[in-house]
Formats: structure tokens, C-alpha cells, sequence
């Protein structure tokens, strides 16, 4: 660490910004910023910015191009090309106009977009343009002080771990990020090897985007949409879809406007009620009947919907349930179709999904593995029919290989209309879906943890459930328990191997047919609990749920020492 410190201190070039923000440290300061290099996971990197090993920075994004950059040429494809693409925030153009530089300078021609763009965007350019790969730079819906930067394969599809190690090794062979030369930008677009994207890829992902309308002569006279994107890279396009397909639409004013510091509100995630604040007010002034929000990189989309007076605010889970409903109802497959979820997502999807008839397949959390389960699909004889997440994120056509915001908000605004027509809001629908298949409750639970001290409650906090031996714990009775670390699941003294790749999740199993699920957060300093719950009424599955949390945050609570 101190190596590195005087490193940095001592580096004549070292970027101005950093340099003051260095010069003012404290010790402990030092200490969070360098006292490990910044984790590079399985679908790239998240932290903090400033200077530092362990920090956001030109540097440490240098090395990482440059393993990216080897991985691309070990592809060995003729005319390597990687798409980049931005968000709004702080230092997102200078980081990818960095990632240019490095990539162009190896000799990889980058395909740039001009200005900030939607996520799943990207992922459709990839593929679009032909590109041996792609980077997004995002940090999603993580605090304004934070980047990230994630990378993509030739089919839009963040890379699963067997090849994200490959980039790790490439990583760790990388010279000193101070040592890693990079030409002009000015020079390299000169030479070719930077070239802009034109918004010509923005009308065929749009287009795209519009063929996944079941019923699209809808009567939508009556329907009225309130939009927001959250400060974020749907700002653009997103109004635009909805005009376009002839859904009236009420923009977030304030919040059409890229901003860094998402200053309207205190996190920009749609999962919080509270992101939903100034887009309820538009609707209650204008009498919409549903409110639609996309985080900052457009990945993600959440909706509150009008209700007897109310304005309710749909988890992901429900949602996912309603559009897969609506879509096994109403359009029509070639095949046979699958639904895609992840090991944490509420099991009433898939319900819905078997009752119609088709397959369920179940991933370890992240998008990129419901984007390789897809891309195994292509020449077989069944077909994608929807992939979702619990956290926001939802698919519906595999052109994109990444969680899509936009045809959620187009598939969202058409099923809330076609319900309308009916007489009915989608708390009404949902409640239908609850008299059928039961109620289910499922709930989050984030307990966050920062800096080194944190990252190691949490891997106590978690080592201790990987060896946890016993059937019961708490008063709750395991039927069963899944480690995804060990690819063990343990039942009836028995032990079988799970097919699944390794993850540091454990997944327990009770009697009465409940779960829940304990994982690290991959992108932010939190340690994740899932509960789910079916039982025939709602107040009997919020009271076991409530009952679950309060015993496993006990003893969570016990090993955290407090």
C-alpha cells in the first residue's frame, strides 16, 4: 500500500483533480483509497471516484482497458471493434473517451457514441455494428460519487465469469497504470481508429424496441403516462418511444435534465418510493394513470400505478408477474417458449409461466447469465420468451442481451392501457394473480456495510452461514440449504451437486415452502437478504415474513457483534 501511495504522490503527470484531492487526505483516507486495488468482478468494476488504487480514476481505468484490450485480440477476429457508451455522470465521457485512447492505441478500433446512452443501447449496438465487444461506463443507480465501468462480448452479453477471469489475468499482467503510454484522442479519431456512432443506431434499437407490442392499435385515447428517467440516459429516447408508439406522456421536467448529482432526489433507483416523489405530484396534477421511472443508465424501470385514490408502487417481482401473465395470454410463440428469472427472484412468475405451459430456467443473479442462457437458445426448438430479475430489470425480446428499460416501459404502458380498457388498474390484475396462485410476499433486505472494516463483517457474516451445519436455527426449520460456493445443496442427509457456477450466495429452504437468501451486494458495500412467502392470504405471508427477518437478523445482528 505505501508503495503505492508514494507511487502516486511522486508521478509528475498525475492528473490536477487527483493531485489536490490526494494532497488533502487524512490517514485514514490513504487507508480506504489504497489499501486494495478496486475489485474487477465478473461483469467489470463500481467504486468510489478519486484518486487511489482502490478508487474510480483514469488510472485504474487504464489497466483495465488494457486487459479488456488483450482479451479482445485474443479473440482473434479480423478488424477488432468495441462500441463505448456513457451515462451522466461525473468524469463518465472522460472515462470513456479514456477507454478509447487505450483500446485505439492497441490497435482495436472503437465505435464512440456522442452523448449519453441507454445501456441495453449499447447492447443492441454491439451486435448491431458487429463489434468483437463493448463497454458501458455507468455506475447504474448507485450514489452521484460513484462510476463503474462494465464490459460486453460480441453478442451484447456482459461477459460470464470464464471470461471476465481472462480479462482478471489479463489485469494482473498489466503494466503500471502509469506506464500504459496512450495517443491523443484527437490524433487516434484521425487515424481511424476512433470513429462516432451516428443516431442512426438510436431509430433501429427504437424500432426494435416497438416489435415486442402485442395489441399495438390499442385505444389509448383515455391513457395518460407520467415519465421520468431519473436524471438518466433515457431522457432521449424514452419520451421519444413513447410519442412515437402514441401513448400520451407527461415528462418529469426537472428530471429530463442529465445531472450528476441526481439532485431531485436522494438516490436515483426506482426501487425507492421516494424516487417516485416528484413524478406522483405530476400525476396527481394531471390525473395519469400510471407513473414510469428508469434509473440513470436505463437498465431498470419501476412503476407506481393509480388506485383507488393512491398511487401504488409495483416491486419488481409483481411486475414481472403481470407482464409475464399478459405476454403467455396474449402473443403468440413459434416455439416453445422459456422464462428466464435467478435463484432469488419470486417463484410466482415462474407459476404463472408453467401454467401456460412453459420452461423456467433459473440463473445466478446478474443479467449476464440470463443473456447466456439466451444466446443458447438460437437454432434450437424452443424460443426466449422473458427473462427478469427481482431488482428492476426485465427483457422481453433477446435483441438485447442486457436488462432493457425501454421495452419495460413500452410493455408496461401497453398493458396498463389494455387493463384500463377493461376497467381495471394493474393492483386489480395483480390481486387476480394473487387469488390464483396464492400470496406471495417477497422482500429485500439491505444492510450495508462500508470500507475495509465492512467488506469484512460481511464475509464473517456470510463464512458463518457457509458453515452453518445445523437443520434448524432460530426456530426455523431447514428443509434444505444451497451453497452456490461449495455447488452443494444439502437435503435429507443427503448431498447433491448443483449445476449452477460458483457464487458466494447460500440459498435455505424451510418446511412451510418459504426461502431466503443471503449474497454480497456485486455492485455496492451491501450485504443482500431475500425472504419469499406464499400462503393463502396477505396478512399471513407479510406476519411470516416479518417473523423469517426478525430471526435472521438476529442472528446476523450476533455475529455482527452487536
Amino acid at each position: 500500500m505505501l508503495t503505492d501511495i508514494v507511487k502516486w504522490k511522486n508521478y509528475k503527470d498525475l492528473d490536477e483533480t487527483l493531485k489536490k484531492e490526494l494532497d488533502s487526505f487524512t490517514e485514514e483516507d490513504y487507508y480506504e483509497a489504497f489499501y486494495t486495488d478496486l475489485a474487477f468482478g465478473t461483469g467489470g468494476m463500481r467504486g468510489i471516484l478519486g484518486p487511489g488504487t482502490n478508487r474510480m480514476n483514469i488510472y485504474t481505468m487504464r489497466r483495465a482497458n488494457y486487459g479488456y484490450g488483450q482479451y479482445i485480440l485474443q479473440t482473434k477476429k479480423a478488424n477488432p471493434s468495441v462500441v463505448i457508451a456513457y451515462d451522466c455522470r461525473h468524469n463518465s465521457r472522460l472515462f470513456a473517451e479514456e477507454s478509447a485512447r487505450v483500446l485505439a492505441t492497441m490497435g482495436i478500433k472503437v465505435l464512440l457514441f456522442d452523448k449519453i446512452t441507454p445501456t441495453p443501447e449499447l447492447s443492441f449496438a454491439v451486435r448491431e455494428l458487429k463489434a468483437t465487444g463493448g463497454i458501458v461506463i455507468t455506475a447504474s443507480h448507485n450514489p452521484p460519487n460513484y462510476n463503474g465501468y462494465k464490459i460486453y462480448d460480441d453478442f451484447g452479453c456482459q461477459l460470464v465469469p470464464d471470461l471476465a477471469d481472462i480479462v482478471i489475468d489479463e489485469i494482473a499482467k498489466a503494466p503500471d497504470a502509469f506506464q500504459i503510454d496512450v495517443e491523443s484522442f484527437a490524433s487516434l479519431k484521425q487515424k481511424g481508429y476512433i470513429e462516432i456512432v451516428d443516431d442512426s443506431i438510436d431509430t433501429a434499437y427504437l424500432n426494435k424496441v416497438k416489435s415486442i407490442r402485442v395489441h399495438p392499435d390499442l385505444n389509448k385515447e383515455n391513457f395518460l403516462v407520467v415519465f421520468t428517467p431519473l436524471h438518466g440516459t433515457s431522457s432521449l429516447l424514452g419520451q421519444r418511444l413513447l410519442q412515437e408508439t402514441g401513448y400520451s406522456c407527461i415528462p418529469v421536467v426537472e428530471q429530463m435534465v442529465a445531472d450528476p448529482n441526481f439532485s431531485t432526489v436522494s438516490s436515483p433507483n426506482p426501487e425507492n418510493k421516494e424516487a417516485f416523489d416528484l413524478a406522483i405530484t405530476y400525476a396527481k396534477k394531471h390525473h395519469a394513470d400510471i407513473c414510469i421511472a428508469t434509473d440513470p443508465d436505463a437498465d431498470r424501470m419501476g412503476i407506481a400505478v393509480y388506485h383507488q385514490g393512491n398511487y401504488v408502487l409495483l416491486t419488481g417481482n409483481q411486475t414481472g408477474a403481470i407482464l409475464i401473465q399478459y405476454l403467455a395470454k396474449y402473443r403468440t410463440l413459434k416455439k416453445k417458449g422459456v422464462l428466464f428469472n435467478t435463484i432469488v427472484t419470486s417463484p410466482l412468475g415462474a407459476a404463472i409461466a408453467r401454467k401456460y405451459h412453459l420452461d423456467v430456467i433459473s440463473t445466478l443473479t446478474g443479467f449476464k447469465y440470463i443473456g447466456e442462457q439466451a444466446k443458447l437458445l438460437e437454432n434450437t426448438e424452443r424460443e426466449f420468451f422473458f427473462g427478469y430479475e427481482e431488482s428492476y430489470g426485465y427483457v422481453v425480446s433477446d435483441f438485447v442481451r442486457d436488462k432493457d428499460s425501454l421495452q419495460a416501459l413500452l410493455l408496461c404502458s401497453e398493458v396498463a392501457c389494455y387493463y384500463k380498457n377493461q376497467g381495471k388498474t394493474l393492483v386489480d390484475v395483480l390481486e387476480e394473480i394473487y387469488q390464483e396462485y396464492g400470496y406471495y410476499h417477497d422482500h429485500l433486505i439491505n444492510i450495508t456495510l462500508t470500507g475495509a472494516s465492512g467488506a469484512q463483517k460481511i464475509e464473517e457474516i456470510l463464512n458463518y452461514f457457509h458453515n452453518e451445519k445445523q437443520s434448524n436455527f432460530q426456530g426455523l426449520k431447514i428443509v434444505a440449504k444451497e451453497d452456490y460456493l461449495l455447488q452443494q445443496r444439502f437435503e435429507n442427509n443427503q448431498t447433491t451437486k448443483l449445476a449452477l457456477p460458483k457464487a458466494n450466495v447460500i440459498k435455505y429452504f424451510l418446511d412451510d415452502g418459504s426461502w431466503f437468501v443471503l449474497r454480497p451486494s456485486g455492485t455496492e458495500p451491501k450485504m443482500k437478504v431475500y425472504i419469499s412467502v406464499v400462503t393463502n392470504s396477505r396478512h399471513d405471508s407479510i406476519l411470516r415474513s416479518k417473523e423469517i427477518e426478525q430471526k435472521v437478523m438476529e442472528l446476523i445482528n450476533h455475529i455482527k457483534g452487536e
